[in-house]
């Protein structure tokens, strides 16, 4: 048997393994429950909630773990590799554990937490919680992304630029930035996608207000599969049609 052939064959088995469940779920709601479930106000803010807090978790994380990225790929320092640990660290542990090491930091009697609690905000049943839980866990996608994308970027055009004048900040946001953006990006939404589908470090943190996932899981476990299809149903779709438009835009 040719090689080819061997890997179509082994293609087509994990491409029927990822696709065959989501089909089920797509084609398991009759249109008419769906178009229902569509005017259902709690399901459509659960998922704009789920939305826009993983699009904001990212959006810090693109402020704050781009510097961070550039200096790992750029830069050789102390204890690099335990830096670079660091940042994998949530992809690693359990996500429900994430969420009591997180509770521990910045619940009412943690550090950060005490912080917090003097200028009036807790994470407690608050979005400011789910926040936190979203980039706790998804950091590492947009980080290591950027960090790969800084790296194919060739050093010599930034030394050219610089020698013909240009700062250093004017360097990364002119040469630097724009070469490594596609990587960026990917990353950016592999970080939102990853958002939006979590659950256990959430749930840990705030069952209220309820992101999409918590709000599948409370209705699956309360009234059964058929109250919990719609809102994941719901949910499939609008993450398929908001990653298929950022990567067709993106290209």
């Amino acid at each position: 048997m040719k090689v080819k052939i061997l890997f179509w064959i082994f293609a087509i088995i994990i491409l029927l393994f990822l696709v065959v469940p989501v089909l089920n779920i797509l084609t398991g709601l009759p249109i008419n429950e769906l178009i229902l479930s569509l005017k259902d106000k709690s399901i459509i803010n659960s998922i704009l909630l789920t939305i826009t807090l993983s699009l904001l978790s990212t959006t810090i994380v693109l402020l704050t773990g781009i510097p961070l990225a550039y200096i790992i790929a750029r830069f050789n320092f102390p204890l690099k590799g335990l830096a670079e640990g660091i940042i994998d660290i949530p992809i690693m542990i359990p996500h429900v554990a994430a969420g009591i090491a997180l509770l521990l930091s910045f619940g009412a009697n943690g550090y950060f937490g005490e912080i917090l609690k003097k200028i009036g905000i807790t994470i407690l049943d608050n979005p400011i919680g789910i926040t936190i839980a979203m980039m706790f866990v998804s950091a590492p996608y947009l980080i290591d992304a950027a960090k790969e994308g800084f790296k194919k970027v060739d050093v010599r055009l930034e030394h050219a630029a610089k020698t013909l004048g240009a700062g250093d900040i004017s360097t990364f946001f002119s040469i630097t930035l724009p070469l490594a953006k596609k990587d960026i990006i990917n990353g950016a939404l592999l970080m939102w996608g990853r958002g939006i589908g979590e659950f256990g470090a959430i749930v840990i943190i705030a069952y209220h207000p309820m992101t999409a996932t918590v709000m599948i899981y409370d209705r699956f476990t309360s009234f059964g599969l058929t109250y919990a299809l719609p809102v994941t149903t719901i949910l499939i779709l609008v993450s398929l049609a908001i990653f298929t438009i950022a990567r067709f835009i993106n290209r």
